[in-house]
């Protein structure tokens, strides 16, 4: 039988263990490690999870000798099971803050329990607006555009069992400028984000932006 018990926050490890998950590119997680390399984030990366096991997410993470794993429907066919193996991967490698970075899918109960108030993700768009399932990457900047947004942004946010409905912990503001395109917009909406995840990192981490 499986221990649904959560255990209590104060057992977690500390906040500058992080684990990484990511569907595709990791571009995001590889701007975290960036940080994390030259000290700008008092933060060590302990561990990377993809669902996608061809994602370049875990080729990253090989290249900076992070311990990688390809966890989804295709590894463990159950999700009660595929929710315990990400929990089990994370608390194996000691995690104490969970960084979505692009991953597509939804967390379980059991990784949400354990890790509650500790995992964050980051959005391309202004939520509440342009979230939920379904709105990533370009169909977030496609959707911005479709509407007449004169701005848009940047949100991290911390994750509950519902796509991008978890508190708001910071945004950032971007303007959509005229003539742009999705292709534009989405480059100057990432250049944004690396920028901004690591310097909301720093905040959580110096506790400047306290968590639940």
């Amino acid at each position: 039988m499986i221990d649904r018990r959560v255990p209590r926050s104060g057992s977690l490890p500390p906040l500058k263990q992080l684990g990484l998950l990511a569907s595709h590119r990791g571009s995001n997680m590889q701007a975290v490690i960036d940080a994390c390399n030259s000290g700008r984030l008092a933060a060590e990366p302990r561990v990377v999870i993809s669902n996608n096991g061809d994602a370049e997410a875990l080729v990253r993470a090989r290249r900076e000798h992070i311990p990688d794993y390809h966890l989804s429907l295709r590894t463990h066919s159950d999700p009660v099971a595929l929710d315990t193996e990400i929990l089990t991967a994370l608390t194996r490698h000691q995690a104490g803050l969970v960084i979505l970075t692009g991953y597509m899918k939804r967390l379980g109960p059991r990784v949400l329990g354990h890790y509650q108030g500790r995992v964050i993700n980051i959005h391309p768009a202004l939520l509440p607006r342009f979230g939920g399932q379904g709105m990533y990457a370009d169909r977030v900047h496609a959707a911005v555009l479709a509407a007449g947004e004169t701005e848009t942004g940047v949100s991290i946010h911390l994750v509950d069992a519902e796509y991008d409905c978890g508190p708001i912990l910071a945004q950032c503001r971007i303007p959509v400028e005229r003539g742009d395109t999705v292709k534009t917009l989405a480059e100057r909406v990432l250049a944004c984000e690396h920028r901004f995840l690591v310097a909301t990192l720093e905040r959580i981490l110096s506790g400047a932006l306290p968590l639940p």
